[in-house]
């Protein structure tokens, strides 16, 4: 086991984890992947553009709400489409047509092959709440209720602050630190009482712009290096590397102390 990259950190002031959830608490990252590969290396052939990449879905779509993703890719290739609208047919080649498209085959692909939460990760839910801390989900997909009921950990989550909740709040997205600092307050806890617990560099992003007490990258491809250089506290290959580092006592956190710094 790989111990976490910045073995002095502390979390014992920690009250609350805020999680995303594709490539951190369930591995519906690859189905997110793969579902965008079928979108767009077919549209960037016909396109006559550079092939669609594995790179491409680390550096312009992970993480983010998945309209934003579709434009950050078609403008890494100099591609305008309509914008179009969120009732557009999948069929259609606009922004939400094409978002659409993708959302059509992410739903078909979970509906035949389910997915299983990490057992690291539930192991270190299991440690995290058994020390009274709070947790929430954090994620830029509209589809994390369904996920996280396929993943059976729907009854783990009271607050879910998923792409739906965004958009009808009018809150934005990653890379902006906004929903992270939403969900701290429908937990109560100040945000420097609450670690940001992420795999894409659009999360790490959003974690380390707002003022929370940590910021725990998971690296399922991004790279260590790269988590670290975006504002990651800690990185770290599997979330139970890190019940070491959690309180002694199976109660809830003593210190109340807002953290003053990140090392």
């Amino acid at each position: 086991m790989t111990p976490p990259s910045d073995s002095r950190q502390d979390l014992s002031g920690i009250r609350a984890y805020l999680f995303d959830l594709d490539g951190v608490l369930t591995p519906t990252a690859t189905v997110h992947m793969h579902a965008w590969a079928r979108l767009f290396t077919p549209f960037l052939e016909q396109h006559g553009a550079a092939p669609y990449t594995e790179a491409d879905y680390f550096s312009y779509i992970d993480g983010k709400p998945r309209y934003d993703g579709v434009r950050s890719l078609l403008e890494s290739r100099g591609i305008r489409v309509p914008e179009g609208d969120v009732t557009d047919a999948p069929s259609e080649d606009t922004v939400h047509g094409l978002g659409n498209r993708k959302n059509e085959a992410f739903n078909a692909t979970l509906a035949e092959e389910g997915v299983a939460a990490y057992p690291a990760s539930v192991a270190f839910l299991d440690a995290i709440q058994a020390n009274g801390c709070l947790v929430a989900v954090v994620s830029s997909s509209k589809n994390a209720p369904s996920v996280l009921a396929a993943a059976g950990l729907a009854d783990r989550f009271e607050v879910v602050v998923d792409g739906a909740v965004a958009a009808r709040d009018g809150i934005p997205g990653k890379p902006a630190p906004d929903t992270f600092q939403h969900a701290a307050e429908l937990l109560g806890v100040p945000t420097t009482a609450c670690a940001v617990v992420e795999d894409a560099e659009s999360g790490v992003t959003a974690g380390a712009t707002g003022d929370f007490g940590v910021v725990i990258g998971v690296d399922r491809g991004v790279g260590r290096a790269t988590l670290e250089a975006l504002g990651a506290d800690i990185v770290v290959d599997e979330l139970d590397e890190l019940i070491p580092l959690l309180p002694a006592n199976a109660d809830a956190p003593a210190n109340d102390t807002p953290r003053e710094d990140r090392e």
